[in-house]
């Protein structure tokens, strides 16, 4: 499985810990104009006041567009880039969950007017490095605060579809536990999770390698670790936790990739509107359901590292317990493992749906073990 060659990506300056958010002020010198990209519920929440105090501290001018949608469609993420193109700014800052970081790092590839994400679909080598970036993550869910991706949906294909140059991997992260501090446990519970598939994925990945292996594990230890107690306690300890962990599973993304998880995921969030994190949840269980008797040495590994080890059972027992426990998790935050939970009539979906899976070839090909249209059509009938 372990690659010949094999490199990693991260951000040049990442902060963490207790009142990590005051570090912005080392980061404006030198800038004149900043733009923060936000959504309603983090710019209601008062979650950007400190930030805009700080930047206007530092003499620095901004923007805010506070309307940045969940699960956006590249037309939405256009219009974004429109006004910034307008406003020209040198520093953009996107603080929110993995919508709106994704969507500060395609306004800062696109500077000019004439570029646009939709022109990026179809030629990732397009992605220009424009305005430095800030990512202030209030989700510990999607690592994009650390990952080359940026993902939008494009409606009239009814799929999710990855932006990938490493120029989209941010300057400057800020991981701070305050800006979880009020996160819905809905929301909390299918980020968390994400951020759990995506150690998983990478660890389990066809391109899983020395550099990606080390951030997965680390980041699988955190989240089973705090994940629960994150959303179910709201503890800050396990909330500084899982903002780690979620930015480990972003750099373990970076040096490897996930797998068929978000393959069979991002048909079901284009068509449905299924957030991310909870088609990734409800779809865990049984893609590593599927991928284990291929990946059974690396489910023993993980039982071995994050659950102590040390006993005698084989590693398909150690496997099956590392996929009961991932079970057990989703099933104690609450999070849906049927499709009824968000549309109906989805079992006369399924040639349409398996068909959009089947093209996400990009991910598919990370998986070890390969699935065929009849493979992907068993592991949503899962879900129905």
């Amino acid at each position: 499985m372990e690659l010949s060659q094999y490199s990693t990506m991260m951000p040049k300056k990442v902060f963490a810990g207790t009142n990590a958010i005051e570090k912005l002020a080392e980061l404006c010198p030198g800038h004149k104009k900043a733009l923060i990209l936000c959504g309603r519920s983090v710019y209601g929440g008062g979650m950007t006041r400190r930030p805009e105090e700080i930047l206007s501290a530092c003499g620095v001018e901004y923007k805010l567009i506070n309307t940045i949608p969940a699960e956006p469609l590249v037309d939405d993420v256009d219009a974004v880039i429109a006004q910034a193109q307008e406003w020209q700014p040198d520093l953009v800052i996107g603080m929110g969950g993995g919508s709106v970081m994704d969507t500060a790092k395609l306004v800062s590839a696109c500077p000019q007017k004439g570029q646009s994400a939709r022109r990026l679909l179809g030629n990732f080598s397009l992605v220009v490095k424009g305005a430095e970036t800030v990512m202030i993550p209030t989700t510990a869910g999607s690592g994009s605060e650390a990952t080359p991706n940026a993902i939008v949906t494009v409606p009239e294909k009814e799929l999710k579809v990855g932006i990938v140059n490493s120029l989209l991997i941010a300057d400057n992260v800020i991981l701070d536990p305050s800006t979880t501090a009020t996160l819905p446990r809905k929301i909390a519970t299918s980020a968390g999770v994400d951020a759990l598939a995506h150690t998983i994925e990478c660890y389990t990945s066809n391109k899983a390698n020395a550099f990606s292996d080390t951030w997965a594990m680390k980041g699988m230890k955190l989240i089973f670790k705090s994940i629960e107690a994150a959303c179910n306690d709201n503890d800050e300890q396990a909330r500084a936790d899982m903002l780690v962990g979620a930015f480990y599973g972003g750099v373990a993304i970076a040096a490897s990739g996930t797998t068929a998880v978000h393959a069979l995921s991002y048909p079901l969030g284009g068509k449905y509107h299924v957030p991310h994190g909870v088609s990734n949840a409800m779809l865990l269980y049984p893609v590593m359901n599927f991928n284990k008797d291929a990946v059974q040495d690396r489910l023993a590994a993980i039982y071995d590292e994050v659950f102590g080890g040390g006993c005698a059972f084989s590693s398909g027992r150690k496997a099956e317990l590392v996929i009961a426990e991932i079970s057990r998790i989703v099933r104690s935050l609450d999070i849906p493992d049927k499709l009824e939970a968000y549309v109906t009539g989805a079992k006369d979906e399924l040639d349409t749906l398996v068909d959009s899976a089947f093209e996400v070839k990009r991910l598919l090909n990370n998986n070890v073990k390969p699935l065929t249209k009849e493979d992907i059509r068993n592991i949503y009938l899962t879900l129905i």
